[in-house]
């Protein structure tokens, strides 16, 4: 659908009353309905809230408002302040004990896989997996990994082979990871009730980005070499969680940073983050909060990262070099790829974050450059799912996403 027509169709939904729009989910280009919700539509930005050219002159005009570190520090502030009142996180609620819920261990070829559950807020479970290396010593750095938007039962979430692979080559490299589920995704989504689709999923998906850091830490990883990395909607939670989150020392967001687009579903562009009646920023802005601590960008042809080299990187170097840092911030843009976190994107990913974490990145990569993801298993989906009859999902659990109570 062409930019235009986008365009249209939203301008249509908010003299409705509601937005909605047509969001690109997978490396497939399947396409996912997303209602958007909120207080006030006409603050809200979707999508395509601009054209490219538009979100080209934002950043230009943006550039002449921080010219020294300090000017940007404090533009970064306001920005942080803005996703946490649009969030309704400007006061965290208290936490909670993580109570994990561990399942047993499976091990691999140099890695192992251990389901786990913990309470994010009472009664709130965040699902996901760990995969550590074998040969597992202490204080390792940490990785989260999120996912996008892949709802297809045959290549979904967390559960699709390359995410798989990348948990596994990451853990192999030497570093605890946790792969999570996004809210109203894998088993509470099957069998309890749980949306993606709710005005406050991004809400409470910030909120169990926040506890995931703090689960890694009571793992005993190293609290000063802390990761994330995700790619579309899952890079959206990589960037967001940067900003307003120091202890993320290293991020890598995959195929989402864009001047013009600001994430289609009510997790990314639900609430009021991007624009107040004084305030606009966008995701290039965002991402940039993560400044001077290491990023990678990785970009492609066939979404809205496809200007990357020409817009939204010399904007970040700009940024990284007030601190004296432009190094620090780096891009790889695949001009042929799609939509993803395949081969060529973890090809990227894998050295960046070795260099950066202190991994041992010929567990991951060949000599030749070529990946080292040989005697992976790929395992089903409900052999992924933290809940069964040796670890029951508690009776006191929330079944719901309208449950959740905010103390």
């Amino acid at each position: 659908m062409k930019t235009d027509s986008i365009q249209k169709l939203l301008l249509f939904a908010m003299l409705a009353g509601s937005l909605s729009m047509i969001y690109s989910c997978g490396s497939e280009g399947k396409k996912e309905r997303a209602n958007v919700v909120g207080t006030d539509t006409t603050m809200l930005c979707v999508g395509y809230h601009w054209t490219e050219n538009e979100g080209r002159e934002f950043l230009e005009k943006q550039r002449s408002s921080y010219t020294t570190a300090a000017d940007w520090t404090k533009r970064a502030e306001q920005i942080r302040r803005e996703i946490l009142r649009g969030t309704g996180l400007e006061k965290f609620p208290e936490k909670c004990p993580l109570n994990p819920i561990f399942g047993d261990i499976r091990s691999y070829e140099g890695y192992q896989v251990q389901n786990v559950a913990f309470e994010s807020l009472p009664g709130v479970f965040v699902t996901g997996s760990l995969y550590r290396p074998t040969d597992a010593g202490e204080n390792l750095p940490g990785i989260l990994n999120t996912h996008g938007h892949w709802a297809n039962r045959d290549d979904y979430g967390r559960y699709r082979p390359d995410a798989q692979k990348r948990f596994a080559a990451m853990a192999r490299m030497g570093a605890i990871v946790f792969a999570y589920d996004m809210v109203g995704y894998g088993q509470l989504a099957e069998e309890y009730g749980w949306i993606h689709k709710h005005p406050e999923a991004l809400k409470l998906q910030l909120w169990n980005s926040i506890r995931s850091v703090d689960f890694l830490l009571s793992l005993g990883a190293d609290p000063t070499r802390i990761a994330i990395t995700g790619a579309s909607g899952g890079g959206t939670q990589a960037f967001l969680l940067t900003a307003v989150d120091d202890r993320i020392a290293v991020s890598v967001p995959v195929v989402q940073v864009s001047a013009h687009f600001f994430g289609g579903c009510v997790c990314e562009s639900g609430m009021q983050i991007h624009k107040t009646e004084n305030f606009q920023t966008n995701n290039v802005e965002i991402a940039a909060c993560a400044a001077p601590r290491p990023m990678l960008l990785i970009s492609d042809g066939d979404d809205w990262t496809k200007n990357t080299p020409t817009v939204e990187f010399p904007h970040l170097q700009y940024i990284y070099g007030l601190f004296n840092r432009a190094g620090a911030v780096e891009n790889v843009h695949l001009p042929d790829d799609l939509h993803g976190y395949d081969y060529n994107k973890r090809a990227a990913a894998y050295p960046f974050l070795a260099k950066h974490l202190g991994l041992d990145i010929t567990k991951a990569v060949n000599p030749d450059g070529s990946l080292n993801e040989r005697d992976i298993t790929i395992e089903e989906i409900r052999t992924l799912y933290p809940f069964d009859e040796k670890h029951p999902f508690p009776e006191y659990g929330i079944k719901s996403n309208d449950g959740v109570t905010w103390n």
